[in-house]
């Protein structure tokens, strides 16, 4: 029960090649690329309009120096949008419940906004370790506590993501497979819990969206310390 129930996130081997590159590759070919006409379908239009209101957010805060991350930014949230509703549909695989690749996304995007501070202001980014005002006897314990929530960014930024995708796909496998179950000896609590696992599915869309949105706009913050 227990390998049956978390062997949907394993990486899939087919001829000994693992189908995660697959899985990574599926958000990118299935978004669809704006045409040169004057007027597009309405799935590239909510698709630009979606993209236009996203970089207005993320860039909100961010001085006119920050501005050169957007194309980074907006392509992170394309990949984490894709991958995350991907994972959703029946017989498919979640790249994003992997704590590897989340970590391989989040170390080396966290890393380069404290190398941009530290090149361009380090006094500035030293700061943020000791804030001021801080009496001489705690200095040294809060230099340690500031340097070990630094490193920790990134670690969070990883286990936040995986954490609630991998919590809402096991309890949709749980609620789906009690459903199945007892739909031939009580179809009526079959029923109810059809519904609300209806109810879960759409849950778990808003939070495949709400994931991707969080993980990039923590980025965002992040860069906006150090610069």
């Amino acid at each position: 029960m227990t390998l049956s129930l978390f062997s949907q996130f394993f990486s899939p081997v087919w001829l000994g090649i693992p189908l995660i590159f697959i899985s990574l590759i599926m958000p990118w070919v299935l978004f669809p690329s704006p045409s040169s006409r004057w007027f597009s379908n309405r799935l590239v239009s909510i698709q630009g309009w979606m993209l236009a209101n996203f970089t207005k957010q993320i860039l909100l805060p961010l001085n006119e120096e920050g501005h050169k991350w957007a194309m980074l930014f907006v392509s992170l949230m394309i990949f984490l949008f894709g991958s995350n509703l991907l994972g959703l549909l029946p017989y498919t695989f979640t790249s994003t419940t992997q704590l590897s690749l989340n970590l391989a996304l989040a170390v080396p995007l966290w890393m380069a906004t404290i190398l941009v501070g530290a090149r361009n202001r380090p006094v500035h980014v030293l700061g943020h370790l000791l804030p001021e005002g801080t009496p001489t006897l705690l200095i040294p314990v809060l230099i340690i506590i500031e340097t070990i929530s630094l490193f920790i960014r990134p670690l969070a930024l990883a286990v936040r993501l995986t954490a609630n995708l991998t919590a809402g796909h096991l309890l949709i496998h749980l609620i789906s497979s009690g459903t199945f179950i007892m739909l031939s000896m009580m179809p009526s609590v079959a029923i109810l819990t059809g519904a609300l696992l209806l109810v879960l599915t759409l849950l778990e869309v808003a939070v495949a969206m709400i994931q991707a949105y969080v993980f990039v706009l923590l980025l965002s913050l992040y860069l906006q310390e150090n610069i």
